[in-house]
């Protein structure tokens, strides 16, 4: 989905009053009343069967969705009330119109029209489930200030106990540069309307913006194609149009067969999950190649995969003279995963290299068997097959000769050098995954939360990814839909527990469930 500068959203917005006859209080009617679906879903989706709500409103358009909002959570009986940084009387045009309509449908409404108001709001608060930031807009210029500045540091306080919406961008952060020059709320989730604003996925705006969700306010395609973007957020929008229905007659044979190589003694696990994940992407087969003492084990782990077990180092990594009995199969299959749980083995670079000359499928590599081309980017454009890499900022710096700090200062940048350098498709993994592509629009992923930064979850990545390519989806898609059911399936589970408590083993066993949210089926 593309994305915009706050000048170009409200040229959209100018627009489609202008020239499609839709009049602000609608399009303020489209926005509330999807930042008021979000909300419940994400109540559902946190076990509150009787949720209390409280937004937080300030006097522009923010606040008027804010209030629209409100109004509908109230049709829908969720316990709400309404807290203005600022008086009633500041309030006008379409905001006021729909701050009648709150008021007409019974809602409470509490003014804190100064800076001292705010700082006594503790002494009255019980708090509430889930918090909703309507107080500042993409207008937002400098420091907030005044009681806008007070709700800020309020919201932020409760989310210690509540959850935490922001209606367009986080009140406080600018949407255009994601710096936040004072207090910026922190939150959960991020409701912007009509596309994405460029500064909610700039890396220094990650702690503030969340998870982001887009409310379609029915904007024609003609309006959103004017749009110019080398950047776009992916979305499942986006990524609807490439999963494909699954014909009735379909068989095992069907969904392609892929085949991961990697594991070592004490190192069973990584490719385990990754076999796990694998199936859990649709693929239809899925062969694991690993050495032979620890064949039994993941077979024992994943009953699903057809386990072989090869020749070993002494340090009973995997040994390259499997290649002997394998080469004249290994295009047989429909992609090849390698790397993980490999072991920086002086063999594992004579394995990758023999799958990178002989293989014409595509090669999802990660890993280990990236870490094993230190300072050697340019190694893999000399690859026979269509490669993806997946390295986490550390491996990415190794692959590129730099320091891990240069990675994550110019996310943006080293992504796309990577993927001119190495030829590939580059899935770099963190807080905002990037995936890049030499000619395409750089694409940012905005599913997944703190709660997956524990191990194994890069394998299960790999794993979806490498699963989805086997079942002939393109590279950069498979790369492209892989990261955000990834992320998807993170955050239901964190909503549902708790991002502490999560592992690698609770985000495949989601899995099926996201993959609805792109298939219906």
């Amino acid at each position: 989905m593309r994305v915009v500068t706050s000048k170009q959203m409200r040229e959209l917005d100018g627009r489609m009053i202008k020239e499609f006859g839709v009049s602000g209080e609608a399009l303020m009617e489209r926005a509330g009343a999807g930042v008021a679906e979000i909300v419940q879903c994400l109540a559902r989706m946190s076990g509150y069967s009787k949720p209390s709500v409280r937004l937080f409103a300030g006097r522009g358009n923010n606040g008027g969705d804010a209030f629209v909002a409100a109004r509908c959570l109230k049709e829908w009986d969720v316990d709400v009330d309404v807290w203005l940084a600022g008086a009633v009387d500041e309030i006008t045009g379409d905001a006021l119109k729909h701050l009648s309509k709150m008021k007409a449908a019974g809602i409470t409404l509490k003014e804190l029209p100064a800076l001292e108001d705010w700082e006594d709001a503790h002494v009255f608060c019980q708090g509430a489930d889930i918090v909703v930031d309507g107080i500042l807009g993409t207008g937002i210029t400098g420091p907030a200030r005044g009681p806008a500045a007070g709700a800020i540091k309020h919201i932020n306080e409760l989310s210690k106990c509540s959850l935490v919406v922001s209606i367009d961008v986080p009140s406080g952060l600018n949407s255009d540069t994601g710096m936040a020059e004072g207090g910026a709320v922190k939150a959960d989730v991020t409701v912007t309307m009509g596309l994405p604003k460029i500064g909610l996925l700039e890396p220094c705006a990650v702690d503030y913006a969340g998870t982001i969700e887009v409310v379609d306010l029915g904007m024609p395609d003609e309006l959103i194609s004017s749009v110019g973007t080398d950047i776009e957020l992916i979305t499942a929008e986006d990524l609807r149009k490439v999963m494909k229905r699954r014909p009735r007659d379909s068989h095992k044979g069907s969904f392609g067969h892929l085949l991961i190589i990697g594991g070592a003694a004490g190192y069973s696990g990584a490719i385990a999950l990754a076999a796990k994940a694998a199936l859990r992407s649709g693929v239809g087969l899925v062969t694991v190649l690993v050495p032979e003492s620890i064949a039994s084990i993941v077979a024992g782990i994943v009953p699903e995969v057809m386990v072989h077990g090869s020749a070993e180092t002494d340090e009973r990594s995997l040994s390259s003279s499997f290649f002997k009995k394998w080469k004249k199969d290994i295009n047989d299959f429909s992609a090849v995963m390698v790397g993980p749980g490999m072991t920086r083995h002086e063999q594992t670079r004579l394995v990758v290299d023999r799958i990178l000359k002989e293989c014409s499928k595509p090669v999802l590599v990660d890993a280990d068997a990236l870490n094993v081309y230190e300072e050697q980017a340019d190694k893999f454009r000399d690859a026979s097959c269509p490669v993806i890499i997946t390295p986490h900022p550390g491996e990415l710096a190794r692959l590129m000769g730099c320091s891990t700090a240069e990675i994550q200062s110019e996310r943006f940048r080293m992504a796309g050098c990577a993927a001119e350098a190495t030829g590939s498709v580059v899935v770099l993994k963190g807080a905002g995954t990037l995936v890049a592509q030499k000619g395409k629009p750089l694409n940012i992923n905005m599913t997944g939360n703190p709660g997956m930064a524990t191990g194994g979850m890069g394998d299960v990545l790999s794993g979806l990814v490498s699963g989805l390519a086997a079942q002939g989806i393109a590279p950069f898609d498979a790369a492209r839909i892989g990261v955000y059911l990834h992320g998807r399936a993170g955050d239901n589970v964190a909503w549902r527990s708790s991002q502490a408590g999560m592992i690698a083993g609770d985000v495949i066993e989601e899995l099926p469930i996201v993959v609805r949210e792109l298939t219906a089926r």
